[in-house]
C-alpha cells in the first residue's frame, strides 16, 4: 500500500501524463496539424521531463519540507534534467536535422551520378530523430505545469 501513498511519485507521474497529453492540442492550436503520436514521443511543448522533475521536487518539498535533504537532492536532480533537456538533447536534435539533410543531399547526388535509383536500401533508411530536446520556453512551461500539477494532486490526495 506504500506505493499508492507515495504522493511525490503520483505527482510526477501525473505531470508526465498531463504534459504528454497536452502536446497534441497545443500543436493543433498552433500549427493546425493533428498529430496524436506526439503524446508518445519526446520533445515539444511542454517538456514532460521538466514537468515530471518539477512535480517530483514540489511533491518532495510539500511532503518532506523544503529544508530536507530529500528536497535538496530532488532540486539538484531537477536542475540537471532541465538543463540537459534544453541543452545537450536540443543540440543533438539540431545535429540530426543537419545530418538528415546531408544524407538526402548525398542521395540526390548519387542518384544523379549513377543509376542507383532502383536500390531499395535508400528508401528503407530510417532518419535520425530530430525532435529530441526542448527550447528553453518548453522547459519553463514543463516545469511550471509540473509544479501546478503537484499542488493540484496534493489537494486531491
Amino acid at each position: 500500500m506504500g506505493f499508492f501513498a507515495n504522493f511525490p511519485l503520483w505527482a510526477a507521474l501525473s505531470a508526465i501524463v498531463f504534459a504528454q497529453g497536452v502536446k497534441v492540442p497545443i500543436r493543433f492550436f498552433v500549427t493546425k496539424e493533428f498529430k496524436p503520436g506526439l503524446a508518445f514521443s519526446n520533445g515539444g511543448m511542454p517538456s514532460s521531463h521538466s514537468a515530471a522533475v518539477a512535480a517530483l521536487t514540489t511533491g518532495v518539498g510539500i511532503s518532506e519540507g523544503v529544508p530536507s535533504t530529500m528536497f535538496a537532492i530532488a532540486c539538484v536532480f531537477s536542475i540537471i534534467i532541465m538543463f540537459d533537456a534544453s541543452g545537450v538533447r536540443r543540440q543533438a536534435g539540431e545535429q540530426a536535422i543537419v545530418l538528415n539533410q546531408l544524407v538526402k543531399d548525398f542521395q540526390y547526388f548519387m542518384d544523379g551520378a549513377k543509376d542507383w535509383s532502383k536500390k531499395e536500401d535508400y528508401e528503407k533508411r530510417k532518419e535520425l530523430k530530430e525532435l529530441l530536446g526542448h527550447q528553453p520556453i518548453e522547459v519553463f512551461f514543463g516545469g511550471l505545469s509540473g509544479i501546478a500539477i503537484a499542488f493540484i494532486i496534493y489537494q486531491l490526495y
